[in-house]
């Protein structure tokens, strides 16, 4: 979770347990974008989340300067008429943010 509060500067909204040994599953949100994260393996791995947006560059660029040791890709051009800007998390989920370009 440390890789999306302080790499990607999102905060908890709320966060639930089923126990006190159990694992976590959280609310987290940043700029009007909400994800659901869990610790606990039986509900998904290895994700892709697809996020339409606008603004991309300027989501990048305060990325690109919190950084934290993580990967940023540039956002660039794509065939379909949209930018695409990808962050791989250590997680093996891969987070595909995507803004329509309208030429």
């Amino acid at each position: 979770m440390e890789f999306y509060i302080q790499g990607l500067k999102f905060k908890i909204d709320w966060e639930h347990r089923f126990g006190p040994d159990e694992s976590v599953y959280m609310q987290i949100s940043s700029n009007g974008l909400t994800l659901h994260l869990s610790e606990n393996k039986r509900f998904a791995t290895g994700a892709i989340f697809f996020v339409e947006c606008r603004g991309l560059n300027k989501l990048y660029a305060v990325w690109n300067v919190i950084k934290n040791n993580i990967e940023i890709a540039k956002p660039k051009k794509t065939n379909w008429q949209t930018t695409q800007m990808e962050i791989q998390d250590p997680f093996g989920n891969q987070l595909r943010f995507n803004e329509v370009v309208l030429d």
